[in-house]
């Protein structure tokens, strides 16, 4: 997979193309893909996702809480191993948003060699969004490419979105999520110097600096996967705003206990698979309460770490 952050320098031929925000590349975007890269590579054709950052509903001031699933790069990368041949990640602002459909269209056919387009039955691009699909489907007869809309990937009866995935975080229902992405809501960061507070107790955390723009779970307590230099850990993980020691407000902390570890991983990137929330967080008396609980968490989370592993109900 290529990951290209501009059409600039861009010349490709007969190119079959999907467009969207595609965040958290979640089991709608999935089939999407699939069925684009099956269909590109089975003409001998390239399959490219084109795709936009920032967001086009932060731009437009739609909204302004961070949100988002994935990162660009992350993003490309689960593009990629569905069968993606080329990402391009499009820079969205005003200028953007002002574009006709036709303009917009005009550029990808000659940047790409646009053949055959596969989008979602919703979809819709250009200035006010006047570029649906019965208007997209016009532009191709003109310029020359074919479009396909498929329907809408249903789960428990409703269509899955990033929308949904969203609310499910805010929930903290890591099942849903899950579900609706197909595997594990995963982040990734740097474990940075804490205030050091777990390691007096014996129970040390890594605690994780995330991008400033991406969604995490409601504020709780979690068991997770860690994956650290390509191994997995079982961890117990805490989002959000320490209110034992905390007492003016604070930015939500991701701060994780992995089990059995005892490697100094200080300036590391890993990644969280959060997999069940065990409860919400609350504040203690005195930090003997704390971590007499924390030592509950850690013995509930291997109990649904052993069921995972062994697979049992």
């Amino acid at each position: 997979m290529r990951h290209f952050l501009s059409l600039e320098g861009l010349q490709l031929k007969d190119t079959w193309l999907t467009i969207g925000t595609f965040d958290g590349v979640h089991r709608g975007h999935q089939e999407i893909v699939r069925k684009l890269a099956a269909g590109a590579h089975s003409t001998e054709s390239q399959a490219a996702v084109f795709t936009f950052f920032p967001h086009p509903a932060l731009v437009l001031g739609k909204r302004r809480d961070p949100f988002y699933l994935t990162t660009p790069d992350e993003r490309a990368v689960l593009l990629g191993k569905l069968g993606a041949d080329i990402v391009i990640t499009f820079p969205f602002n005003l200028q953007t948003a002002s574009t006709s459909a036709y303009d917009f269209m005009a550029l990808l056919k000659q940047h790409l060699g646009l053949h055959h387009l596969i989008v979602g039955y919703d979809f819709a691009l250009g200035k006010d969004r006047q570029g649906d699909v019965p208007t997209l489907q016009k532009i191709g007869v003109e310029l020359g490419y074919t479009v396909e809309a498929m329907p809408p990937f249903k789960i428990e009866g409703e269509a899955v979105s990033s929308s949904r995935i969203r609310s499910a975080l805010a929930a903290g229902d890591m099942e849903l999520a899950a579900l609706l992405l197909g595997r594990p809501f995963q982040v990734s960061g740097k474990v940075v110097t804490g205030d050091g507070r777990g390691q007096t107790i014996g129970i040390p955390t890594a605690n994780l600096s995330l991008w400033a723009e991406r969604a995490i779970p409601r504020a709780g307590v979690y068991v997770c996967q860690a994956v650290v230099n390509g191994k997995v850990w079982g961890a117990v993980t805490n989002v959000g705003f320490r209110p034992t020691f905390e007492s003016q407000p604070v930015p939500p902390r991701v701060e994780t206990h992995l089990l059995d570890f005892i490697t100094e991983i200080y300036g590391q990137e890993i990644s969280l698979n959060f997999l069940s929330r065990l409860r919400d967080e609350q504040r203690f008396p005195n930090v003997e309460a704390l971590a007499a609980q924390i030592q509950r968490d850690i013995a509930q989370a291997r109990q649904f770490l052993e069921k995972i592993e062994f697979g049992s109900d």
